[in-house]
């Protein structure tokens, strides 16, 4: 337990002195002021008239200038910028020490290699929830100078528990990152990961097979694919999970195995 507060308190030393922690706030602040914009846009008329693809996607979602559909915004903002973002993060706290050339430093840490690993995997979480929670007090405050209207509150408890179901699920299909990181001995091959899983997601998930790729399934249950959510069932949970669970043993093992050296 001591090696690995020392461990902890280490990553957050390196944390307190780097500016990339207010980078990731300011840009996933962007989704709620991009969701903001969408909502200015949709209380005219005549501005919608002169988007068309926007008016299909509104009508499509049969979403309306309120709370609602602010807060569904803001959870298909987390289900899928959120890959990016926490990708970002990912790469950044598992590349970084290659990249600066101090990860055989580490090693003189009093504490195992195990603990430095999951040291850095719960800065991860904690940074990550951070985020999610920035992104609902930012949207709260767009909300309140948008003056959006609230009729009622019914709905409140059900879609609260969508948008942290979408986070956990968004923050933990990370995992596999913290190993193309290691392998990669930097930034490079993570971001790299990231941008493919991206693309694949966007893809499979028009291919109609999005509730099998694990990097497809928060988006989806965001509801970001509209009618696609539906094709999600217990099995689409499982194999997200297990990809989890799987890219953190193998961060693990690789961690603790590979030459750290060279």
């Amino acid at each position: 337990m001591k090696e690995q507060l020392h461990a902890l308190k280490a990553e957050f030393l390196k944390l307190k002195h780097s500016r990339i922690v207010w980078v990731t706030f300011i840009a996933f602040a962007l989704a709620p002021l991009m969701g903001g914009v969408f909502l200015l846009i949709m209380r005219n008329p005549d501005a919608m008239a002169n988007t068309g693809s926007l008016n299909a996607k509104i009508k499509m979602m049969g979403m309306a200038a309120d709370w609602r559909s602010y807060l569904n915004i803001l959870t298909q903002a987390i289900g899928v910028g959120g890959v990016l973002i926490f990708g970002f993060v990912a790469s950044w706290l598992f590349g970084r020490e290659y990249t600066d050339g101090t990860a055989k430093d580490l090693f003189s840490l009093p504490a195992s290699k195990t603990s430095i690993l999951n040291a850095k995997f719960a800065v991860y979480l904690l940074w990550c929830v951070l985020l999610a929670v920035s992104n609902l007090l930012v949207g709260l405050l767009i909300g309140l100078a948008l003056q959006l209207p609230l009729t009622d509150t019914n709905w409140l408890a059900a879609d609260m528990s969508t948008y942290w179901l979408t986070g956990v699920m968004t923050i933990i299909i990370g995992s596999p990152i913290a190993l193309f990181a290691i392998w990669g001995r930097g930034y490079m091959a993570p971001l790299g990961f990231v941008a493919l899983t991206l693309v694949f997601a966007q893809v499979i998930g028009a291919a109609g097979y999005g509730a099998y790729f694990p990097w497809s399934v928060p988006g989806l249950y965001s509801g970001s694919g509209g009618d696609y959510k539906e094709q999600l069932n217990g099995l689409s949970y499982c194999i997200l999970v297990l990809m989890s669970i799987a890219g953190y043993f193998a961060t693990v093992l690789y961690w603790r195995y590979a030459d750290q050296k060279k």
